[in-house]
């Protein structure tokens, strides 16, 4: 069941990461081809962004990635291609092999060292 629309127009969104180590995180986020730029005021906040894709990172000393970990889901247009970018630029953590989906699409996954599983896909050709 959907809701009917209301007047607000909801225009994007940027979810919120936790990490350990900001400049360690933007580093990452750096090698894997973001944009990436820390709050001008040292709070332990900063932002990456790729093409429309944007996300916000904070600095949290209670987070565990076994227990805190947060799962993105990033659709792109080309999965193969960017996961070949992604394993030429060798992040820290576990980068999986691309694979179809029973869904539709073609699919990898990236857990980097703050537990974060990015989970990337592109439509399947048809």
């Amino acid at each position: 069941m959907s809701a009917p629309p209301g007047p607000v127009a909801f225009e994007r969104v940027a979810p919120v990461v936790p990490v350990r180590d900001l400049a360690a995180a933007l580093e990452r986020y750096g090698r894997l081809g973001f944009t990436t730029e820390p709050y001008q005021d040292g709070s332990g906040y900063g932002f990456v962004s790729r093409g429309a894709v944007e996300l916000h990172l904070t600095e949290w000393p209670e987070h565990d990635p076994l227990r805190t970990g947060a799962v993105l889901y990033l659709y792109v247009s080309d999965a193969d291609a960017l996961h070949a970018e992604w394993a030429a630029a060798a992040p820290p953590g576990r980068l999986t092999e691309p694979a179809d989906t029973p869904y539709g699409l073609r699919e990898f996954g990236y857990v980097d060292p703050e537990g974060t599983l990015h989970r990337v896909g592109s439509p399947l050709a048809r």
